[in-house]
């Protein structure tokens, strides 16, 4: 479905979000409707879409529609969140109508009379000065028969005047126009949160042109494979891979690690990073809109715009709330008078109490402020999380599985033995595994390629991969195979000779390879991955936590246990296919509810997507297992993993202090309206603060640490 993505300055409230809602309902070929209120974004589907009429209609109700990418992918100009900040006429203004409502107020107070010229005066002045934006967006609301807290704010206000209390007409026009002020303000450092991320790559790079010239051009027309230099001090425009030269760079705000990572020829270099000390030239590999800094960006601004389960909640109670305030709030102002034959002022004055209490401005925005802040600090600390579910969620975990190669260990392991079977020299069966392996991505592959160390390969036909398994392919008019233990008994070449050097291999850590061809053994590999320095700790820092381990493998049960036993993991599970892990999820989910998973490849993608909530190791890992899995540890560091859980507790928590917040003050606030316990400065002086309370509360998860 074709999406049209419009950012309105305006929206600022989930009161906006209702009234556009309610506009917009008229178009019949929109299918549906999307807020990203922390962006400021309205996202539109739909076919044949007159967005010229889409944007009349919204300016009819005073909002301004600016049409983004509609792809939604990242550039400089488009994806940037803009703050809208207060200009300083209107502070002097709010300012001015503060100082005359307590004016009001106090000469009210002293002369016991609350109708003298000089308090209509000072009452209405700041009633106009502070309240402009109130009444213009009252008004908005009523033409559109929308109930939301600016109308319920200008009726009391209204009703206040009506009775005679001016001095606290103006105080509350005041407070609620400062509450509004402030509320922008709190929501915005959310929003500053997210476009420091996207500042961070320059707009500029010194790029080789194709007579061998040093240029400087703009970054978003920069091509893949081209060649990019970098001085000491700069930071990385763009993905690329190291040609020449040696550096130190501080990546931390892509991968979160605190300490420089040296660079050397081959080694990765990702956009917004910076370039310490050293020269360097660096190949290309992405163009900007798809570096690693931009998938960063767009995949948090699409978390935001999922609504995680508490704010689904959430909206789902404003949605019944707010119209039951103003029905108590009517019966308040009309029975009593009507049956017990009391005087109506001081039950209107309680209904008007009852229409500021309504309002659930506080409790709405609370939530996304809290979401949006947690994904922000995970994102510091080089966890990209692609929506608030998972978030949400991390604490329930019971069980997380690991796959071996890649996730546990680094994924690049050595080849530390070469076994001939036959006749053949070690130097004929290496090139032989090199020529198979040089069309596999797989890390053990890798090693045979780096062990060959040359580019003399034998041409391969027919290749084909078998997962989980191994690669097979013609040379020279014979078929060969090339693959693990459970390859060479599926083939039939296990003989006792075979398996009792397989056995010895296994027994001492090594995962095997067997190179065959036809029904005969030709050698036998071995290769030793080596532990990640974070996979122990992490594990302890798991079981501390109460979550159970596991580690699901396509290695043999050997090599499988002896990995198992160095990091203390619970359960083995060896020699899986993609097939037999996602079994084992199943499995996992039945027993234990919420289950995650870590893995790297493409065979444990099934796995990722089975689960909970699936973890890709995000620089080790392949895009189809990132692209796949709910979060990515950018750094590689399963570390994150607990702290992932912790910061999920964490925000867990300040969803609820929140929720409990906003309703229990409410709750205080309506009884004492019902006793008359209250005055309406009172209670938006109330509604304020918990407003104010429950956003700093919720950004203060943009400051949490790793342990």
């Amino acid at each position: 479905m074709p999406q049209t993505i419009l950012y309105i300055p305006e929206m600022d409230c989930p009161t906006e979000t209702v009234l556009i809602k309610k506009r917009l309902a008229k178009f019949p070929q929109i299918e549906s409707i999307e807020f990203n209120l922390l962006q400021k974004e309205l996202i539109i589907s739909g076919q044949s879409l007159n967005i010229g009429l889409i944007q009349k209609a919204l300016a009819e109700i005073g909002m301004t529609g600016q049409v983004k990418d509609v792809q939604g992918s990242f550039n400089s100009s488009t994806a940037q969140i803009t703050a809208v900040s207060s200009s300083k006429k209107e502070w002097l203004l709010l300012t001015a109508s503060g100082v005359m409502a307590l004016a009001a107020e106090i000469i009210a107070l002293v002369s016991h009379k609350e109708q003298t010229a000089l308090i209509f005066i000072l009452a209405g002045l700041s009633m106009i000065m502070g309240g402009r934006e109130t009444f213009k967006k009252g008004l908005l609301s009523l033409r559109q028969f929308s109930i939301n807290i600016n109308f319920l704010m200008m009726i009391a206000i209204l009703g206040a005047l009506v009775i005679g209390e001016w001095p606290e007409a103006a105080m509350v026009t005041f407070l609620f126009a400062l509450a509004e002020k402030i509320e922008k303000y709190s929501v915005d450092k959310a929003r500053r949160a997210i476009s420091q991320l996207m500042q961070l790559a320059p707009d500029k790079a010194t790029v080789q042109n194709e007579q061998g010239q040093w240029i400087i051009m703009e970054a978003n027309q920069v091509q893949a494979n081209q060649q990019v230099r970098m001085k000491p001090g700069e930071r990385v425009p763009l993905d690329g891979v190291v040609v020449s030269g040696h550096s130190s760079i501080n990546q931390a705000a892509i991968t979160g690690e605190s300490i420089p990572v040296e660079k050397n020829v081959g080694d990765p270099v990702f956009a917004g990073s910076v370039n310490q000390q050293g020269s360097i030239d660096f190949r290309v590999t992405a163009k900007y809109e798809n570096s690693t800094l931009a998938k960063i960006v767009h995949t948090i601004q699409q978390a935001q715009s999922e609504r995680a389960p508490t704010q689904r909640f959430v909206d789902q109670f404003a949605k019944y709330y707010t119209p039951l305030m103003v029905v108590l709030a009517l019966i308040t102002a009309i029975v009593p008078p009507l049956l017990f034959h009391v005087p109506f002022y001081p039950y209107i004055y309680k209904a008007l109490v009852l229409l500021v209490i309504a309002c659930p401005c506080a409790l709405v925005i609370s939530t996304p402020v809290t979401v949006v802040s947690a994904l922000g600090a995970a994102a510091k600390h080089g966890i990209l999380i692609k929506g608030g579910i998972y978030l949400e969620q991390g604490y329930k975990l019971k069980l997380i599985a690991f796959d071996k190669t890649g996730t546990l260990t680094i994924g690049k392991p050595v080849v530390t033995d070469i076994l001939p079977l036959q006749q053949d020299t070690e130097a004929k069966v290496l090139q032989l595994a090199a020529s198979l392996s040089a069309y596999s991505e797989h890390p053990v592959a890798a090693a045979m390629v780096l062990k060959y160390a040359s580019s003399d390969y034998l041409p391969v036909t027919s290749f084909s991969s078998l997962p989980g398994s191994g690669v097979q392919g013609f040379i020279e008019g014979k078929q060969y195979y090339f693959g693990n233990h459970r390859l060479a008994e599926e083939k039939s070449i296990c003989s006792p000779e075979v398996e009792a050097l397989l056995e010895k291999l296994e027994k001492a850590g090594k995962t095997t390879m067997v190179l065959g061809a036809e029904q005969k053994p030709l050698a036998i590999f071995a290769v030793a991955d080596r532990l990640r320095e974070t996979s122990i700790p992490a594990i302890q820092q798991l079981h501390k936590l109460g979550v159970k381990t596991a580690l699901l493998t396509g290695d043999n049960k050997t090599t499988a246990q002896a990995i198992a036993q160095q990091v203390g993991i619970d359960e083995i599970y060896a020699s899986l296919l993609p097939q037999d892990k996602l079994s084992a999820m199943d499995t996992f989910l039945k027993k234990h509810g919420k289950v995650g998973m870590v893995g790297d490849g493409i065979n444990d993608a099934p796995a990722l997507a089975k689960a909970s909530i699936g973890f890709a190791m995000g620089t080790a890992g392949t895009d189809t297992a990132i692209e796949t899995a709910d979060v990515a540890l950018m750094d590689d560091d399963l570390q994150k993993l607990p702290f992932f859980i912790l910061l999920s507790q964490r925000t867990r928590r300040t969803l609820t202090e929140n929720i409990s917040l906003s309703i229990g003050i409410k709750l205080v606030f309506f009884i004492l309206a019902i006793l008359g316990m209250t005055t309406l400065w009172m209670a938006v002086f109330a509604d304020m603060g918990v407003s104010l309370l429950v956003t700093a509360n919720g950004l203060r998860l943009l400051k949490a640490k790793a342990p």
